[in-house]
């Protein structure tokens, strides 16, 4: 039994150790809006994040796209806007360590990229997966 909440609680510390206060209140936020849209949700999941980053959809111009489209499959590495040729910086913090830090530019970003992939603002728990997604990638 012992082993076993090692396990569960480790993760749970490392994460909250990666993300600065206000990051990880916004998180706090999100779990607390996913628990009312769902009574069985109990947290968020680098997995699913990781399908929610890698799947390809129509986006909002009508053309299939993912996240990893501009981000690339390997966070640690810059990325390129598709429609925009914009240089994009690594999105893992143990790559940039300025990245996931600020709330509303953390806010701003999932907004408009679930937009543009998903053609919809991404749900609570979405949000907090790929968050968790972003973070665990070393």
């Amino acid at each position: 039994m012992n082993k076993i909440l090692f396990f569960i609680i480790l993760p749970l510390f490392l994460m909250s150790k990666q993300l600065s206060p206000q990051m990880q209140s916004y998180i706090n936020s999100l779990k607390a809006e996913a628990k009312s849209k769902d009574s069985n949700f109990v947290d968020f999941s680098a997995k699913r994040g990781k399908e929610i980053f890698t799947s390809t959809h129509i986006g909002k111009r009508g053309k299939p796209i993912s996240c990893t489209s501009c981000h690339t499959n390997d966070l640690r590495q810059k990325g390129k806007n598709i429609h925009t040729g914009k240089i994009l910086k690594p999105l893992s913090p143990y790559a940039n360590p300025k990245s996931m830090v600020k709330v509303k530019r953390v806010k701003k970003w999932l907004k408009r990229n679930f937009k543009d992939v998903y053609n919809r603002v991404g749900t609570a728990q979405e949000k907090g997966d790929v968050v968790y997604y972003i973070i665990e990638k070393k």
